[in-house]
C-alpha cells in the first residue's frame, strides 16, 4: 500500500501525521461520544470517571504506548541518538562540526533571551514562546543535512554530523532558561542528560552497539510524536497563533541561524558555506523538547526550587509550542533544501564549489562518518 512513502511525501512527516493522528484521536475521546461509550463499557472498559470511558484510556500495553509513553519513548531516543556521538572524527570534520554547533546553539539561545526581554517569554508575539523559540533553532535536522551536505558538500561536511547530534534533546533549551532565572535542579539536568551520556558512552566503546542503535533516531520518532498528539486538541493545529508563530519560527530558524553560521565559518576561513545552510532547518525530534522542559519544570517544582504556579505555567506552554515547533519542521523542511539550492549555485558563480575539499588548511583523515538522522 505504500503508507509510509505516502508519508513521507509531507515534509516531516514521520513526525507530522502521527503527531496529528494522535491529537485527533485524543479530540473524538474528549467528546465523548456515547455510542462510543457505550461500547467500551460493553467490552469491560475501566471508566475514567463516573459513567466516563475513553478508548485511549483502556489499560494495558496500549495505554502505556499510545497514551503514557511520551517521557519514556523520548528518553530511549535520547539514548539512541547520543550513541551515535561519534568522538573519533576527522580534524577538519571535528572543526566543522563545533562551528555549526555552536553558532546554531548561541543564534538559537539569543533569539530565545531577547525575545523573553521584549515580550511575555511564555506567550509573547504570535503566541511564541522562549521555550519554543530555543528549542526549534537549536536543534537541527540531521538527516536532511546528510542529505544535502552529501549532494551539495564534501566529506568533512558530512562528518561533521557527528558533533551536531549534540544538539539533539532539551539540554541547551534548560541551559538557557536557567540563564534568566528558571531554577531547574542539578538533579533535572542529570535526568536528562543520562540517557544521552550513556548512549555515547557506550556507541563509543563498542561500534556493533552504535550500529544496533542507529536505528532508534528515526524509528521511534513517529511512537513519540503519536503520545505528544495524544495529549493535545486536534483544533490546536488551526489555531492563529500556532499557525503564524509555527511560520514565524521557521522562517527565522532558515534565515537567522543560516546567515550566523556562513559568517562563523568565514570568520574560521572556510570557503564554502554550504553545511551552515544545510543545518538552518528544525528536527522532528524537537517536538519532545516542551514535554522534557515541562516534565523537568514538575521535579523543579518538587524540589522547592520552583512555584507549582510556575511548572504549570510550563505544563500549559508545551502544547502550543509542541504545534509551533511542528510547524517549523514542516516549513524548514520546503525552505533548507531550497536555500541550500540557490547558495551552491551562489557559490560556483564566485569559483567556489561545495563539492570539493578544501585543502588550504590540514586535514585529518575522518575515521567514520555518522550520518544518523
Amino acid at each position: 500500500m505504500k503508507i509510509k512513502q505516502s508519508i513521507e511525501k509531507v515534509p516531516g512527516g514521520l513526525m507530522v501525521i502521527p503527531l496529528m493522528l494522535g491529537a485527533l484521536f485524543n479530540t473524538i475521546d474528549q467528546l465523548h461520544i456515547p455510542v462510543v461509550m457505550e461500547i467500551l463499557k460493553s467490552l469491560g472498559v475501566s471508566p475514567v470517571q463516573e459513567g466516563i470511558y475513553e478508548f485511549m484510556r483502556i489499560g494495558g500495553f496500549s495505554e502505556a504506548l499510545f497514551k503514557n509513553g511520551t517521557l519514556t519513548l523520548i528518553g530511549l531516543f535520547l539514548f539512541c541518538a547520543g550513541s551515535q556521538m561519534n568522538l573519533r572524527v576527522g580534524g577538519k570534520a571535528l572543526k566543522k562540526g563545533i562551528l555549526l554547533t555552536s553558532s546554531k546553539c548561541i543564534t538559537g539561545i539569543t533569539i530565545g533571551l531577547l525575545f523573553g526581554m521584549f515580550f511575555d517569554p511564555m506567550n509573547g508575539l504570535l503566541g511564541l514562546s522562549t521555550l519554543a523559540i530555543i528549542a526549534a533553532m537549536t536543534n537541527g535536522n540531521e538527516g536532511m543535512y546528510a542529505v544535502l551536505t552529501g549532494q551539495y558538500g564534501n566529506r568533512s561536511d558530512v562528518g561533521a554530523i557527528s558533533v551536531l547530534t549534540l544538539n539533539d534533546g532539551p539540554f541547551f533549551t534548560m541551559l538557557a532558561l536557567g540563564m534568566v532565572g528558571v531554577n531547574f535542579p542539578i538533579i533535572a539536568f542529570i535526568a536528562v542528560l543520562l540517557p544521552i551520556a550513556l548512549g555515547m558512552l557506550l556507541g563509543n566503546l563498542d561500534e556493533e552497539i552504535r550500529e544496533f542503535l542507529k536505528p532508534g533516531e528515526t524509528l521511534l520518532v513517529p511512537f513519540f510524536a503519536f503520545c505528544l498528539g495524544a495529549g493535545m486538541n486536534f483544533m490546536s493545529f488551526f489555531n492563529a497563533d500556532a499557525v503564524w508563530g509555527g511560520l514565524a519560527l521557521g522562517f527565522a530558524t532558515t534565515i537567522l541561524t543560516g546567515i550566523t553560521g556562513i559568517l562563523v565559518y568565514r570568520l574560521f576561513g572556510e570557503k564554502s558555506t554550504i553545511g551552515p545552510v544545510a543545518e538552518a532547518s528544525t528536527a522532528g525530534n524537537a517536538v519532545g523538547t516542551p514535554a522534557a522542559i515541562a516534565a523537568a519544570a514538575s521535579v523543579a517544582a518538587g524540589a522547592g526550587l520552583m512555584t507549582l504556579e510556575e511548572a504549570q505555567n510550563f505544563q500549559q506552554v508545551a502544547n502550543l509550542a509542541t504545534v509551533q515547533i511542528s510547524i517549523s519542521t514542516i516549513t524548514t523542511s520546503i525552505l533548507c533544501p531550497i536555500a541550500v539550492i540557490f547558495w551552491d549555485k551562489y557559490q560556483r558563480s564566485k569559483g567556489i564549489d561545495g563539492r570539493l575539499e578544501d585543502v588550504s588548511s590540514e586535514i585529518e583523515v575522518p575515521v567514520e562518518l555518522n550520518q544518523s538522522s
